[in-house]
């Protein structure tokens, strides 16, 4: 058997897991692995300006690709906990990444030594492992252990914390004895699938509730053969959208209080029984749950067990991987039915009657920009190739209610965590992980500021995507919030920068600081120089092998829809009374609208 340092077991263990591409910040107490790196030369590395910022690329990594598994590497100390709020992001939305931290060596764990931190504590609430090895000997284990849970039930990030003397000790070690271990997933049985399909046969008006557990399960194509098999209409929550395509006959939306539309709520709220795959029945979805439960009956399929009646009790409950779920059911299906239904068509004309009436004003002509212009901009010029990527922010609930999304893994977002300034990180860790596929991220001008200096890494590495900044020189989300306080109070980022008055009173000078950090910027004011931007966008960045940064200024004050309950959602802006006039990009006035 092989003797070696610690480290070089750990990089060779990396590669046979597939866990190949890293981002990290090297420092002292994790040079001896970086060394292992460098000498190994398969694992590919990422130098990030932050180690937050190179935990939420480890993020888009993972989101952007089936089996990603990314990886993220910090020193001692801070390292670590700049870590947290990846892996909190991480945890929140069961997405596996793999954190290794350096550590002070063990004999000076409890003696306050330099950049010493209970790092594993620390993490804990927020992985689903966090370990101080302390022996060399059990660094195999930890590993293949890592990767397990990471790979089993509901996914979830691991932290393992290295000290310094541990990673340079020799232990025995053959790659080859190594194997990784077995990935235990629950799948239907067929009794479950039956008595969902017994509930089906006596409802008149079925959705399918695609959650963030059918992407994850790389299972999209097994949605769409079962909803097409059925004749059931999907809806998707915020994590779930792509699964099916916007423009699919049974696409029907998104439901919920801020991310959805307006024909997904009302399709929901006429139906009488909701299937829920890989969903978890979020509150931003739900809203209030009377209004959401009344008149209808609800199954859920998880693949956590803990997840069934956490938010309310189902009717009827499969614990099940969404993909194995899904054909489970299309195998019940098929057996039970022969051909594919058609007793549901009715309802789902009068689905896609909504869908094609119940419409969001976005046409604004006017200056300042309103944001719907913007995304009807983004509409017109990004192709169903493209992926988007944004965290949080009315940004973000704005894009939902607008854009469209035609594959999986092509809406990458923080979901339940939506920390601030996630997006530029994340979007260059979604560009590593598929460089042949066009990323446009989006950000409000406060999470753009937050980790900005991320895109020095995307400049220094020649990682091309755009960024489109909406920027109203507010918090805005929250100074939305404050309208049921009565107040307008330390939300404005607004000011008279006196080295940059082009910016005409909006504060930081965004293109400005984008060029210092080796990017294009693009400022755009109108809607026909907003259409332009877009347009070069792209080929600025392919040109040149950097991003390209939009900037569209906004008004400043636009409220955009959301309430607290499915139907008391407030419609603070202009619906679409003509909507081929009012929403000329709406899904439904499209090509290929009524595709299958």
């Amino acid at each position: 058997m092989a003797r070696m340092r610690a480290v070089d077991a750990i990089v060779l263990i990396l590669e046979k897991e597939g866990a190949t591409q890293a981002f990290g910040v090297p420092g002292a107490a994790i040079n001896p692995l970086y060394s292992a790196m460098k000498n190994h030369g398969g694992i590919r590395h990422v130098l990030a300006r932050h180690v937050e910022g190179a935990s939420h690329m480890a993020e888009g990594y993972t989101r952007a690709a089936p089996g990603n598994i990314g990886v993220c590497i910090g020193t001692s100390g801070p390292g670590g906990t700049d870590m947290v709020t990846g892996l909190y992001s991480a945890w929140a939305d069961s997405i596996p990444i793999l954190c290794l931290t350096g550590q002070a060596a063990v004999a000076m764990l409890s003696k306050e030594e330099f950049q010493g931190v209970d790092i594993a504590s620390i993490a804990s609430p927020v992985t689903k492992m966090a370990v101080t090895v302390l022996e060399p000997a059990q660094i195999p284990g930890t590993l293949a252990t890592a990767f397990q849970l990471m790979r089993s039930g509901r996914r979830g990030p691991v932290l393992i914390d290295l000290p310094f003397d541990v990673q340079v000790a020799e232990i025995d070690f053959d790659i080859d004895a190594y194997e990784p271990l077995p990935v235990a997933t629950p799948a239907m049985s067929r009794y479950q699938a039956d008595r969902i399909l017994d509930m089906l046969d006596s409802a008149e008006r079925p959705v399918i509730i695609a959650g963030g557990g059918v992407i994850n399960a790389d299972a999209a194509d097994d949605l769409v053969a079962l909803a097409e098999f059925l004749g059931v209409p999907v809806i998707s929550t915020l994590m779930g959208w792509g699964s099916i395509p916007d423009d699919h006959r049974l696409a029907q939306g998104m439901a919920g209080i801020q991310t959805s539309q307006r024909y997904a709520n009302a399709t929901f709220l006429a139906s009488d029984l909701v299937i829920g795959i890989g969903n978890r029945w979020a509150a931003r979805h739900t809203g209030d749950l009377e209004v959401y439960r009344a008149g209808r009956r609800f199954i859920h399929v998880d693949i956590e067990p803990t997840q069934i009646g956490r938010i309310f009790p189902p009717d009827f409950s499969a614990v099940s991987d969404a993909g194995l779920a899904l054909r489970a059911l299309l195998a019940a299906a098929r057996e039970r039915f022969a051909e594919p239904l058609e007793r549901y068509a009715p309802w789902v004309e009068e689905c896609h009657e909504r869908k094609a009436t119940l419409l969001r004003k976005t046409h604004f002509d006017v200056v300042p920009l309103k944001p719907q212009r913007v995304y009807e901009e983004m509409c017109r010029a990004f192709g169903p190739e493209t992926r988007y990527v944004t965290t949080i922010g009315l940004s973000q609930i704005a894009a939902a209610q607008m854009l469209h999304v035609f594959k999986p893994r092509h809406w990458v977002n923080a979901g339940q965590a939506g920390p601030l300034g996630w997006t530029i990180p994340a979007a260059i860790g979604a560009a590593v992980a598929d460089p042949g596929t066009p990323v446009v991220a989006l950000s409000g001008d406060y999470d753009f500021q937050f980790l900005i200096e991320e895109l020095a890494v995307a400049a220094h590495h020649r990682i091309p995507y755009v960024h489109v900044v909406v920027n109203n020189a507010y918090l805005g989300l929250i100074r939305q919030s404050q309208r049921n306080f009565d107040m307008d109070y330390q939300v404005q980022l607004s000011f008279e920068n006196i080295n940059a008055p082009r910016t005409g009173g909006y504060g930081v000078d965004h293109v400005g600081v984008v060029e210092g950090l080796g990017c294009h910027a693009i400022r755009a004011r109108t809607p026909e120089e907003l259409a332009d931007a877009l347009g070069r966008a792209r080929e600025l960045a392919i040109r040149d092998q950097v991003p390209v940064v939009v900037e569209a200024i906004l008004e400043r004050v636009t409220n955009i829809s959301m309430g607290t309950a499915l139907d008391a959602v407030n419609e603070f802006e202009a619906i679409a009374e003509d909507p081929a006039t009012d929403a000329p990009t709406a899904i439904c006035l499209g090509a290929g609208a009524a595709s299958s």
